[in-house]
């Protein structure tokens, strides 16, 4: 299978889109080098240069000329982010961008995830690091198709990047999505990828008050997964207090206790991620009984199984 190489397209070099790949089988060279974002995907991603690099972005004083190029950044990255929201809504993809600080055990808590959901729902991952594909092989060793995208100095994925993952590693309809964000609990909270949310990962390791510290992240995100509570018999980390942190900057914020190493929990998550997989496809089922009632209206069939009757002048 081909590296894919983009770290040169600012030089003007094209997209390669290679789908004669097998998705079922060895996906252990699929690579994206986002470096510099600009191209176009084939489900209407716009040709565009970025130029920027998003790993100084948050060092700018505000009010510089800085903060205008920032702000046109986060809009062309939100236009980006509806293309894709409007093609994983097409397919009844529930994606799911997954955030954390490094080593709060992401990519463990998804191998695991794939796991336990295998014969159950169809899973697909894009892996965001800045170098390496580590992680990429980890998850097809646990049995889902994955795809690595390397940022280089950047600190986050952005929809630009997400929406060339997504079109090469073509999940399947209906399947679950896991976008694993760079281990960053600043960054990637200001960027929308298309995703239906962000799942925020704590780990028992770290500390309780993190919540608090880059409130960002946790109020963007639906739910947070308190992650490695195996180890609480070890550790002076209060779970109420951490909780508490979260619900003030996020009051609606769902929480979940989990971890990987000893299964605590992951059930509860299975049903999380399954409920919110049925709502997704459900939307998706109502807006094609919506389309096919109104053919049949445009073509004068009153209702299913009617004898198709074309009314004169229509």
């Amino acid at each position: 299978m081909p590296v894919v190489q983009m770290h040169d397209l600012a030089h003007g070099q094209a997209h390669p889109h290679d789908h004669g790949h097998d998705h079922g089988g060895d996906h252990a060279h699929d690579r994206v080098h986002d470096h510099a974002h600009d191209g176009a995907h084939s489900h209407s991603h716009a040709a565009h240069d970025h130029g920027h690099d998003h790993g100084h972005r948050h060092a700018v004083a505000p009010g510089s000329e800085f903060l205008r190029i920032e702000q046109e950044i986060l809009s062309e990255n939100d236009r980006f982010a509806g293309v894709n929201r409007a093609w994983f809504a097409e397919r009844a993809i529930l994606a799911l961008n997954i955030v954390s600080s490094p080593g709060a055990g992401k990519t463990s808590l998804l191998t695991e995830t794939i796991r336990r959901l295998a014969g159950r729902l169809p899973v697909a991952v894009i892996e965001g690091d800045q170098e390496t594909d580590n992680d990429a092989r980890r998850i097809r060793e646990a049995g889902a198709a994955a795809i690595q995208i390397n940022t280089g100095r950047g600190c986050h994925l952005d929809a630009h990047s997400v929406g060339h993952a997504a079109e090469q590693l073509d999940p399947a309809p209906g399947s679950v999505l896991f976008i694993e964000n760079v281990g960053n609990l600043v960054c990637p909270a200001a960027f929308d990828l298309g995703e239906a949310c962000k799942v925020a990962i704590l780990s028992t390791t770290e500390g309780v008050d993190k919540p608090i510290k880059y409130p960002d992240m946790f109020a963007a995100s639906e739910l947070l997964l308190l992650n490695k509570v195996d180890l609480l018999p070890h550790l002076d980390f209060d779970v109420a207090e951490a909780l508490d942190y979260a619900r003030r900057v996020n009051p609606a914020i769902e929480a979940i206790q989990v971890s990987a190493r000893s299964g605590e929990g992951i059930d509860l998550w299975i049903d999380w991620l399954e409920r919110r997989h049925r709502a997704i496809v459900q939307v998706r089922v109502d807006a094609l009984d919506a389309e096919a009632a109104a053919l049949r209206s445009c073509l004068g069939i009153d209702a299913p199984g009617k004898p198709l009757t074309v009314v004169a002048g229509r």
